[in-house]
């Protein structure tokens, strides 16, 4: 027994020792024809190389090998290998395994292993395509530039095609954005055809052979490049699924020497090539309630056009990005649950994109995505489609929220148009905790009107005082009594100086003119007071009392004076009495008239106190 698990041990050993084991180059493979593609037309340099192998031994390879030189594995943000099937005409993808070499494992290099289906038998050849794409690969050069000038890049590479085989014929092709070339590097045979430069045909190059390509062009292409992202997903089990990136963008191009000169760049069509006025972003076909905005607010010079498989945003900042400007935005914009959210039960899988088109040709240095779950989910698994690092869950909380809701946070660098594909969140959600946000609701709403309803039926008023509150009403009728009084002796005033003009001037037609709003000014101040007065019978006798004597008071003085009117109207204007008989009559009406006047303020002074 003790030998069988030594041997158990053995093997176990063994077969970690072999899958740890580095992969070794075959030297009866070679690369029998390589035809590759640079592309530099935009602010990615974009490389396609298709090799045919051909194993000239005489056992079958199963695997080959592909590199990416040390030079390029900084900057490769994308790397992709193809299966070419000429006969069958089509192509599948093939799946890439990073490994390390044997001999090579302090080169710097990243060495892929890609299995074949069919192993290579001997003479045959099988055709791949290798593709990558690299960031930040292009120098502007010169690194700043005026408002006129034009923006020309330097690309270094090499004329040889990296490879850990022996290339028996192989030929390069670079792209370029426009015809003007400073300067290239002339490793013959090399030639210059309109936007293009061709290399080669290179026979029989040694593996690993590396020979310096340097290209010194103009390019006025948008460099562009997002140095920080931030997307929010929040999804909604009630139909929707809300959102919203936060932007920082920088123009990476050659930076602009001197000051901005807005005349000259709105005047000359030359000036600013490099320079990014507006650019388009796609988002989904579902998408609606789009907005964009940065720290001052919304940001009014967007377009959004509705196609068909898309919707557009051009989006124009406030200020036109020259080289080492930068500007912030936010962009929002919800879509319908159903397209992206699928359920068995109280299973559910989410399938979204992990970031999305910003502009075309677009480079992202670094991009944090958070899924915001809804409140509840357990058992929550994240497939994605590269390498993606997730790091440790989060809670976010909003309204109606008890336990927070679960944040899957994920994060990434180095990313382009490529890494728009889809991930995967798989979670359990119990389907009755879809009610209990509107459970809670109610329930807050029934509080709420419980509380009301109690509040109502309480009485916090302070014990209620018969005798202050009986106090309190007679001061506030005789308030009012003494306030009708002044207006009322206000109007005898006015009375008297009729009664003066009518004395002086003698004009009975203007004397019963103004006589008449006198006369129904008095009126109505008597009855209010009268009114007051029978109020107060029953609250305060007393003041009652001397309101009826102020009263008695008031009529007096209304007597008086119609014995004075009447004298003057029926004596003194016709002329029917002489001066010394007008005074022995007027002048004890006078006095009478004083004397009601007095009585009437030591009432109105008892009142007051």
């Amino acid at each position: 027994m003790t030998g069988l698990r030594v041997a158990l041990v053995a093997l176990v050993f063994l077969c970690g020792s072999s899958l740890a084991a580095p992969d070794v180059i075959s030297p009866s493979l070679r690369v029998k024809q390589a035809d590759r593609l640079v592309d530099l037309a935009s602010q990615l340099v974009k490389i396609n190389t298709q090799m045919v192998f051909e194993n000239t031994g005489a056992e079958a390879a199963r695997y080959v090998i592909l590199v990416v030189d040390e030079a390029h594995t900084a900057s490769m943000a994308y790397i992709n290998a193809i299966l070419v099937e000429p006969n069958k005409g089509g192509v599948k993808p093939m799946k890439l395994v990073e490994t390390t070499v044997k001999g090579q494992e302090r080169s710097g290099h990243r060495f892929y292993r890609v299995d074949l289906k069919t192993p290579l038998s001997t003479g045959k050849t099988v055709t791949i395509t290798l593709e990558t794409i690299h960031s930040h690969l292009l120098e502007p050069f010169p690194k700043e530039i005026s408002q006129k000038e034009k923006q020309l890049i330097k690309y270094t590479g090499s004329h040889y095609i990296f490879s850990p085989y022996l290339v028996v014929k192989q030929k390069t092709t670079v792209n370029l954005s426009a015809r003007n070339v400073e300067s290239y590097t002339k490793l013959k045979p090399v030639s210059q055809a309109d936007q293009s430069l061709n290399y080669g045909p290179y026979e029989n190059i040694p593996a690993f052979s590396h020979d310096a390509m340097v290209i010194h062009c103009e390019n006025n292409t948008p460099f562009l490049t997002v140095r920080n992202l931030q997307r929010a997903i929040e999804v909604s089990h009630w139909g929707n699924i809300a959102i919203e990136e936060t932007v920082d963008l920088e123009h990476t191009g050659a930076i602009l020497k001197g000051s901005f000169s807005r005349f000259e760049f709105q005047r000359e069509s030359g000036s600013g090539l490099s320079s990014v006025k507006s650019f388009k972003t796609i988002l989904p076909a579902s998408a609606t309630d789009a907005y964009y905005r940065d720290d001052i607010g919304n940001i009014s010079t967007s377009n959004m056009r509705v196609m068909s498989d898309a919707v557009e945003l051009n989006l124009r900042p406030r200020f036109p990005l020259f080289g080492g400007w930068k500007t912030h935005y936010v962009i929002g914009y919800n879509v319908p649950s159903y397209e992206y959210l699928y359920n068995s039960g109280d299973n559910y899988i989410l399938k979204i994109r992990f970031i999305d088109h910003i502009f075309d040709d677009m480079i992202v240095d670094d991009a944090v995505t958070r899924i915001i779950l809804p409140e509840g989910c357990t058992n929550i698994k994240l497939k994605a489609p590269y390498a993606i690092n997730r790091l440790p869950d989060t809670l976010h909380f909003t309204y109606l929220d008890t336990k927070g809701r679960p944040v899957v946070v994920l994060h990434k660098t180095n990313l382009i148009e490529h890494h728009i594909q889809d991930v995967e969140i798989s979670y359990t959600f119990p389907r009755l905790l879809m009610l209990q946000e509107p459970l809670l609701l109610i329930i807050a709403l029934f509080l709420l009107f419980v509380l009301v309803i109690i509040y109502v039926r309480l009485d916090f008023s302070i014990n209620k005082d018969e005798a202050s509150e009986n106090r309190l009403r007679i001061a506030g009728l005789v308030d009012k009594v003494l306030s009708h009084q002044l207006k009322r002796m206000t109007a005898y005033d006015a009375y008297d100086d009729q009664l003066n003009k009518l004395r002086q001037i003698k004009d009975l037609n203007s004397f019963n003119s103004s006589l008449k709003s006198v006369t129904s000014d008095l009126k109505a101040e008597t009855q209010a007071i009268a009114d007051h007065q029978t109020k107060l019978k029953s609250d305060g006798p007393e003041l009652a009392e001397k309101v009826s004597e102020l009263q008695k008071l008031d009529k007096a003085l209304k007597e008086v004076l119609a014995q004075q009117q009447a004298l003057y109207v029926e004596k003194l204007v016709p002329g029917k009495i002489n001066r010394t008989a007008f005074l022995e009559v007027d002048g004890p009406l006078v006095k009478k008239k004083s004397d009601i006047r007095e009585k009437i303020s030591v009432v109105v002074k008892s009142l007051q106190h």
